[in-house]
């Protein structure tokens, strides 16, 4: 069995660390100091002991467009569940940092010129699913003509600084205009997927109270036109009890737009439009710490928590992310495969920010085949893609290796997140799948904090397993988890290597504003801080590498395997179905039982066999074994029953919590955010394990 704290193989160097902007960073923050940082770590450490000096080293490096002055960066002395505020002073705009490029002369002031000398650039790419449909190109000018339309016209629909603003479209430019003209006039946007259902879309939008929902109306997935008029007119209907609810506005997903003329409050785009004066943009700055986003827990068990987002703190620290970390600029092109419904749609469209050309992809990663993004990869030579281990899967299962079918000289780094990156796939992505110069970061943050915790950089080699490294400024530890189910306890740090909670100690900039409702202020207390006294905890199990200093995410929290007091993540028992069963075995979901009659927790494994495979005792027999030979005799799964479907959220995502707690006895009410709900009803079955005395199950 390999030791979890044994040294990875190294898979990837930068060929040049010294071109990268982490390094002119490292550098200038050398000679400010007047000291040096040798590694990555030396820097990492630093950024996490001198929070104030970081964040305000940051601040003064990045241009970023604003007015006003600080006294101070923020207050240290403030505990972190009191939420510090930073920055205080200084007012700006999401969509005016979007659209221009701040310049900062030699005497601190900041001047704003356009992203590039020649406004005839390509600014982004709007392609549809598989390219149903002609790509659309706009230049910069073209991009802020738009946008000033948009404008205009919320301004004569009454929309002021502090109103909400919704979505419910595809990753398209209409969606992106909505955005940038709602953030421009200071209101504050959400956005949900129109694959996600009429019930879960209203648990968002009834908590949001909008004033006005943008909906296309039709949608397009694997290769079906679905008219999307039924939902409009459900969701309307359910607004109508909000009272700052003013209507609807329908965005044309084909050439011709659908009728609406029958759907209550509802308006086409062109009518709306039709009201603005002129295309004049404006913006409206607003303070550091004011809202201008609203994003959702994944809320697979009930209603997703409406969290709220900081202007100041995403724009600051999504430049510290994007240009050090992920070496983002004016060159970069950028295919980030999201929903509008999840916090990675901010990392499709920000790359507006540094200048980069986001290509826009509405529509299923499949269509008409698992090769399709790949072939865009090269046709549009790409920088950057953002993708889910989910779809890694797909291209090894089916035998594609990417770089045989494209040119990929251009892509410098391939993101994946959304769920944990087995060990396996990174060890195909560069024996296989892709180029060797082609970093991959396996990523992970989120929603919670509209950042990353563990994520890549360029300045340290890539090890298979877990995330390259932690984010700079992010002070990012393991606490024991001894005191599992007591809530307010003193945290104590675990060791390099041994598994734990994951925690965030120190306050940071993208830390919530708030969450919506009257119970908000409880509820953001009690998902964060309620575990450990005054620790940020992010409900993921980790480790720590004690070499690498890689971050090992073992799986989330509440999913921990705990048979016999011995934890460890779900995580891996997939790798070793991954890496040894994959012919077999389409995919699996692994989860702890404990009933109130139960005195110890049993681990039961589901699998999802590949069409002419058979799910067999001599198989679970394999399978045992193979975890006892890789693992130990204690993560050995007591049970292993076949499945015919494993529930997954819109974004990709397998959920463990619902299936844990369905077969502990428990009955749940599915979120809307999974696209295939009814696939719980089957391990309702498994809450009385001991009838299925055969290692099979009823299909």
């Amino acid at each position: 069995m390999t030791s979890p704290n044994s040294v990875r193989r190294k898979l990837w160097e930068h060929a040049d660390p010294q071109s990268t902007e982490m390094w002119a960073f490292k550098k200038a923050l050398e000679k400010d100091k007047g000291l040096e940082f040798p590694t990555f770590d030396d820097l990492y450490n630093w950024s996490i002991s001198n929070r104030t000096a970081f964040w305000e080293f940051c601040w003064n490096y990045f241009s970023i467009i604003h007015e006003g002055s600080y006294t101070s960066v923020t207050d240290e002395s403030a505990r972190m569940d009191s939420v510090p505020k930073w920055f205080e002073g200084i007012r700006l705009n999401f969509a005016e940092n979007m659209l221009f490029m701040g310049e900062r002369k030699p005497d601190g002031v900041v001047s704003i010129t356009t992203k590039d000398k020649e406004d005839s650039r390509i600014a982004l790419t709007q392609i549809r699913e598989g390219g149903s449909e002609p790509a659309v190109s706009i230049t910069w000018a073209q991009l802020r003509q738009r946008t000033g339309r948009f404008i205009q016209a919320m301004k004569a629909a009454g929309v002021t600084k502090g109103d909400r603003v919704a979505a419910v479209a595809s990753n398209s430019i209409d969606t992106l205009l909505v955005l940038l003209a709602t953030t421009a006039l200071g209101a504050i946007f959400s956005s949900a997927s129109t694959d996600t259902g009429v019930g879960g879309i209203l648990d968002r939008l009834l908590q949001l109270k909008p004033k006005w929902v943008f909906v296309d109306d039709f949608a397009v997935y694997n290769g079906k036109q679905i008219d999307l008029r039924p939902k409009i007119r459900e969701l309307v209907g359910a607004l109508q009890s909000v009272s700052e609810f003013e209507g609807a506005v329908t965005l044309p997903r084909f050439s011709s737009p659908a009728d609406v003329s029958s759907v209550p409050k509802t308006q086409p785009l062109a009518a709306f439009l039709s009201k603005a004066q002129s295309d004049q943009l404006e913006f409206v700055r607003i303070d550091f710490g004011d809202p201008f986003i609203v994003v959702y827990s994944s809320g697979t068990t009930g209603k997703p928590k409406p969290i709220v987002h900081g202007i100041g703190g995403y724009l600051l620290s999504g430049n510290r992310e994007s240009r050090l970390h992920r070496c983002h600029g004016p060159k970069s092109v950028v295919l980030q495969f999201t929903t509008t419904g999840w916090i990675m749609y901010l990392s499709a469209i920000t790359p507006l920010a540094f200048g980069g050309r986001p290509i826009l992809y509405d529509g299923s990663p499949f269509a008409p085949d698992v090769k399709f993004l790949i072939r865009l990869l090269g046709e549009y030579k790409a920088t950057h893609f953002g993708t889910s281990p989910r779809y890694l899967q797909e291209l090894r299962k089916n035998s594609i290796r990417p770089r045989d079918i494209a040119d990929l000289s251009n892509l410098r780094i391939v993101v994946s997140t959304g769920m944990v990156l087995s060990e396996s796939l990174f060890e195909w992505f560069y024996d296989e799948g892709f180029p060797a110069h082609t970093q991959l970061a396996n990523i992970s943050g989120g929603t919670d904090l509209a950042a990353s915790i563990g994520l890549e950089n360029p300045l340290t080699p890539l090890y298979a397993g877990g995330c390259q490294g932690p984010s700079l400024g992010i002070r990012v530890a393991a606490f024991d988890q001894a005191d599992e189910g007591v809530s307010g306890v003193k945290g104590r740090e675990v060791p390099d290597g041994a598994p734990g909670e994951l925690v965030i100690t120190t306050a940071f900039p993208t830390m919530p504003v708030k969450f919506l409702g009257d119970d908000g202020a409880q509820k953001y207390f009690d998902s964060y801080f309620a575990r450990f006294d005054n620790v940020w905890t992010h409900g993921d199990f980790i480790s720590i590498h004690p070499i690498t200093k890689q971050i090992m995410f073992l799986g989330r929290s509440d999913g921990v395997l705990n048979p016999s007091g011995v934890r460890f993540g779900s995580s891996e028992i997939y790798n070793v179905i991954e890496t040894q069963f994959a012919e077999e075995a389409a995919d699996s979901i692994c989860v702890g039982q404990r009933r109130p009659q139960d005195i110890d927790e049993s681990v039961i494994l589901f699998l999802l066999m590949r069409p002419g495979h058979e799910f067999t005792s001599s198989l679970v027999k394999r399978i045992k074994e193979a975890i006892r030979k890789a693992l130990s005799a204690r993560h050995v799964p007591k049970y292993i029953f076949q499945t015919p479907e494993i529930p997954t959220t819109v974004n990709l995502k397998k959920v463990e919590l619902p299936v844990k707690q369905i077969v502990s006895g428990k009955k749940i009410k599915p979120s809307g955010t999974l696209v295939n709900p009814q696939s719980l009803d089957f391990y309702y079955q498994f809450a009385e394990v001991e009838r299925l005395v055969e290692p099979k199950s009823k299909l």
